[in-house]
């Protein structure tokens, strides 16, 4: 990976982790859409680490960005209580969330935006979600 950082997650933080997402895509020109893509897939990805991996409080995440060609990869990782089933995870309208205001459509959003989503996770330990979008020109 080209780009690392690590910062506390806090909803404050998601808009500057989907800012410095977009600069990082910068150098491909992308075109506008292609960035709100980027933008809402890294904030979906964000926001469930947050509600989910550390239970709506602070915890450590990362953040990294890489190119391969044409090929945006952005990693999100936690260490935070990790996800039992990756697969049910994945299912539109799935939630372990008690807040009947989460839709569980994080995972299905981060699909229809990106090219490639994938999920790797160790239940206590943590998880990863990897995005990749191919820049178009």
């Amino acid at each position: 990976m080209e780009m690392e950082m690590q910062f506390l997650l806090t909803p404050e933080n998601e808009s500057f982790a989907r800012v410095c997402a977009a600069a990082f895509a910068a150098r491909l020109d992308p075109t506008m859409e292609e960035i709100a893509d980027i933008k809402t897939a890294l904030s979906e990805a964000i926001s469930n680490a947050y509600l989910h991996a550390y239970g709506e409080k602070s915890g450590l995440l990362i953040l990294r960005a890489g190119l391969c060609e044409r090929t945006l990869i952005y990693e999100i990782e936690d260490r935070g209580i990790g996800i039992r089933s990756i697969e049910e995870a994945m299912q539109p309208f799935f939630t372990t969330s008690k807040n009947a205001a989460r839709s569980g459509m994080g995972f299905t959003l981060m699909q229809a935006f990106m090219d490639e989503v994938e999920v790797i996770s160790e239940p206590e330990k943590g998880t990863k979600v990897i995005l990749r979008k191919v820049i178009s020109h």
